[in-house]
């Protein structure tokens, strides 16, 4: 069975097995190859054994012999410091009573006489050494003294000088943990990659339905709780496949009515303007009857308008809406735009004041048409709210990406309502910013969308001195 296949418990016990057995397996052929090279060591004489001093007792002992018959006169301090000779291995020479006499161990090792005559060529522990007793025999035969070699028994100190033994010894007894953090390093990654596969296919899978994009497919099988998973994601992509079919047909319907009813509407509005017009030249006319067709004609300009803006909601809302780029000349379009903006506000004697920042590229790609539509209706909605005498601020800055451009004013400013809903479609708002006539709700959902469709976005809010901002952002690379 597949290991991918299993339970993500199961999966994760597994590794944990597979971790320990490893460990354990690496770590016993480690401690055998350890072995074989020590004993290789040993036998070319690039280490000494633990013993290694142990075993220069016999060459003493023989040295001894030859001074035997002589007493504790014959055995000669420089000899023994000859022949004991290492950073573990120490002798002491005692006489008949076991005191001291030389030597390069000066602790004491006999207590009395007849200790040191019990302990004659015998191997005795004290502390963390290990002591052999060698006599020395007088020419009477008897016992004139003895030599106490003080030795141990570790292979680091042994081989003192070859620094490489200690470091060989510290990488040999820690290997499982090394061991443990590899095996754990591996294992572990195989596990995460087992995890995060389906996890990055569900990822991609909601960025392609962020996208509207619903043909793809979560190609992962598995009997385990992903799989489960990645199944019921599937299901669910199916079902709003079919959701978002039925919707988008509806909205394709509504968008074909509109449209036809937009259509449908501007014939007879035209031929009444039209009429409208023609009695409006007839001379027989009263007043009174002027003022009733001047009424209907200004009700009849605003409903053509309407219709006019419910045809262009229908084309910006199709996913092949054409966007002509085109270069534009951003502080001069601005400039102008600002004129035809005084002209609009002058009868409420509203100021319009245009602000660039140092950072406003001078030309730049976009589609200025829907530019222009974009700030006309912003601007336009606000001289509409904004009260006599107010004013009106454009600000236009940059940066590497984007054009920003921050419309304030001085009117009443938005309700919370008007600020969660102000961007949807047929939107009108009934109290602070509610516009007076021929309002579609349309206005700030175009702006929306045609932002949109640069690369950018709209937000809104009020300025904490009253007044309502509007900010507006494209790209323009």
């Amino acid at each position: 069975m597949e290991l991918k296949k299993m339970s993500i418990v199961a999966q994760f016990r597994m590794n944990l097995v597979e971790i320990l057995a490893s460990t354990i397996l690496t770590s016993v052929l480690t401690y055998v190859l350890a072995v074989f090279v020590f004993l290789f060591a040993e036998g070319t004489g690039s280490i000494y054994p633990e013993n290694y001093y142990e075993q220069q007792i016999p060459e003493i002992e023989e040295y001894m012999q030859r001074q035997q018959k002589s007493g504790m006169s014959a055995v000669q301090q420089e000899e023994l410091n000859k022949l004991v000779q290492g950073e573990d291995f120490f002798y002491q020479a005692v006489d008949r009573q076991g005191k001291f006499l030389y030597g390069t161990y000066e602790e004491t090792i006999f207590f009395s006489e007849e200790e040191m005559y019990e302990k004659i060529n015998t191997t005795a522990k004290v502390g963390n050494h290990y002591v052999y007793i060698v006599p020395v025999i007088d020419s009477a035969g008897k016992i004139d003294g003895a030599v106490a070699l003080v030795y141990g028994l570790r292979l680091s100190v042994v081989n003192s000088g070859k620094a490489w033994i200690s470091i060989a010894l510290f990488c040999v007894l820690s290997c499982p943990f090394f061991y443990m953090i590899l095996f754990t390093a591996l294992f572990s990654r195989r596990f995460a990659g087992n995890l995060t596969k389906p996890l990055r296919m569900l990822e991609e899978g909601a960025r392609q339905i962020e996208r509207k994009n619903l043909n793809f497919e979560i190609s992962y099988a598995a009997d385990n709780e992903l799989g489960q998973l990645c199944r019921a994601f599937s299901s669910m992509q199916e079902e709003l496949k079919k959701s978002l079919s039925r919707q988008w047909k509806m909205e394709q319907e509504r968008t074909e009515t509109v449209e036809a009813l937009a259509h449908d509407l501007k014939s007879p509005l035209s031929i009444i303007k039209a009429y409208t017009e023609a009695m409006e030249d007839d001379t027989e006319i009263d007043q009174e009857q002027s003022a009733y067709l001047s009424v209907i004609e200004e009700n009849i300009e605003k409903s053509i308008s309407l219709v006019k803006q419910m045809q262009y909601t229908s084309e910006i809302t199709s996913p092949d809406i054409h966007i002509d780029q085109n270069q534009v000349d951003l502080r001069e379009f601005l400039w102008k735009k600002q004129k035809d903006y005084e002209i609009q506000a002058r009868e409420k004697q509203i100021s319009i004041q245009l602000v660039f920042s140092e950072t406003l590229p001078a030309r730049i790609e976009t589609d200025k048409k829907k530019l222009e539509r974009i700030l006309d209706n912003v601007v336009s909605n606000s001289i509409a709210y904004t009260p006599l005498g107010g004013r009106i601020e454009i600000r236009a800055e940059a940066d590497e990406e984007c054009i920003f451009y921050f419309i304030e004013d001085t009117g009443k400013g938005f309700t919370l309502k008007d600020m969660e809903k102000a961007m949807e479609k047929f939107y009108r708002g009934d109290e602070a910013r509610s516009s007076e006539g021929a309002h579609s709700g349309l206005g700030l959902y175009i702006v929306w969308r045609l932002s949109q469709v640069l690369g950018g976005s709209v937000e809104i809010g009020n300025r904490e001195s009253g007044g309502a901002w509007v900010k507006v952002w494209h790209r323009w690379k």
